[in-house]
């Protein structure tokens, strides 16, 4: 990243969520060791652009240290809003807090709803699924309107409630997150992940286990939450509790 950052016309938003989930500092001495230790016709360049790009991180206070936000709610609606003054405080007029669930199946996502959120309303595509008999290989479609009809129910009225999903990549879960903001929600963003190994144990003692194909897929495709995604994201190995 440090090579081509800085032809970006978004480099600060790049250093910024770097910053939150690496030391820039360190990803500049990765990539200087990296030009070094190559043969190549620009070396003189590349290394220009890394010290240019680690000179810009300390004069915007994400170099040795994640990039501070006035508060979460500001840092949230900085990654949403293009232009935004990353130091504006923006004034958190959220009315109710959304868990949204990311996790491959067999992860335990409604064990932890069972031990960590009792007594909310959830919005479980595994449960739509069963209840409009549509196929874990199939096209999910149907399921998703479903579900996105039932949270717009709970943000209507603005009840908390728990959405319970794979949300396996930032694409699907940016559908969640954006309806929840789009009603003045805020979003608790939690990973919970295992060995792919522990997943397809858990999966085969399933009443209904997922096909071994879909799971597959799922893992290909997933990606692990970051902070610049909701309000408060956590990550959660389930590998010996769920």
């Amino acid at each position: 990243m440090p090579f081509w950052a800085l032809e970006r016309p978004d480099l600060e938003r790049i250093a910024f969520r770097a910053s939150l989930l690496a030391s820039n500092d360190d990803l500049a001495v990765l990539a200087r060791a990296d030009i070094l230790g190559r043969i190549c016709g620009d070396t003189d360049v590349m290394l220009e652009n890394v010290d240019l790009y680690r000179e810009y991180c300390a004069e915007q206070k994400c170099l040795t240290a994640p990039r501070r936000f006035p508060s979460d709610h500001a840092r949230f609606e900085y990654f949403r809003t293009p232009g935004r003054d990353p130091d504006y405080a923006a004034y958190d007029d959220t009315r109710m807090t959304v868990t949204v669930l990311s996790g491959l199946p067999g992860v335990g996502k409604d064990h932890w709803i069972g031990a960590h959120r009792p007594g909310l309303p959830v919005v479980s595509l595994d449960a739509l699924r069963a209840e409009l008999g549509v196929d874990p290989a199939a096209d999910q479609a149907p399921v998703v309107a479903a579900a996105r009809e039932a949270a717009r129910g709970h943000l209507r009225a603005g009840e908390p409630f728990v959405w319970n999903a794979t949300n396996v990549s930032r694409r699907l879960r940016e559908q969640c997150v954006g309806l929840v903001a789009a009603y003045g929600g805020r979003v608790d963003l939690v990973a919970l992940e295992a060995p792919p190994a522990v997943l397809r144990a858990r999966n085969a003692a399933r009443p209904r286990p997922v096909p071994e194909a879909v799971i597959d897929r799922l893992i290909r495709r997933w990606e692990t939450p970051d902070p610049t995604e909701a309000h408060r994201v956590t990550w959660i190995d389930t590998a010996e509790t769920a």
